[in-house]
């Protein structure tokens, strides 16, 4: 099992693990992910998909972001996003290493603080950040959602 960041050669295992993050996810186009991967993703080193590969296989996922900032001595916020380990591969610490890799990367760009979101009802998941350090008792977060 390799803990690394992920690449394109990752892309279609890694949109095929998104389908158990969310049912939305099933439709996945493989040529437009590849094209916001080599575009968008790729060519900005402030964002970085990180993840555990089982022969060839992403088993388990996490991106994240530096944001920059005016605030904090001008220092920089991370952001995680999208964790997702596959089903048969929970409750084996993949999901904490991967987050570990993110945090490791986002702390080494100088980020006063990572910000994770998750899932409102994922209780499971939520033990684990905690358990990690992170907080779900310093900040409340809101999102507005646009029709898909």
């Amino acid at each position: 099992m390799e803990i690394r960041e992920l690449h394109e050669k990752d892309l279609k295992s890694l949109i095929k693990l998104y389908t158990q993050l969310d049912q939305i996810n099933e439709d996945l186009s493989y040529e437009k992910s590849l094209s916001i991967w080599k575009n968008e993703i790729e060519p900005n080193g402030s964002i970085k998909y990180f993840g555990a590969v089982e022969n060839g296989r992403v088993v388990s996922s996490c991106y994240c972001v530096i944001i920059p900032n005016l605030t904090v001595f001008s220092r920089p916020i991370g952001f995680i996003e999208n964790v997702v380990t596959d089903a048969g591969f929970r409750r084996q610490g993949l999901a904490k290493k991967v987050i570990g890799e993110a945090v490791k990367f986002e702390k080494e760009r100088g980020c006063y603080k990572v910000i994770l979101q998750s899932g409102k009802k994922r209780a499971e998941a939520h033990k684990l950040y905690e358990s990690m350090g992170f907080s779900g008792d310093t900040k409340k977060a809101f999102d507005l959602r646009f029709p898909l």
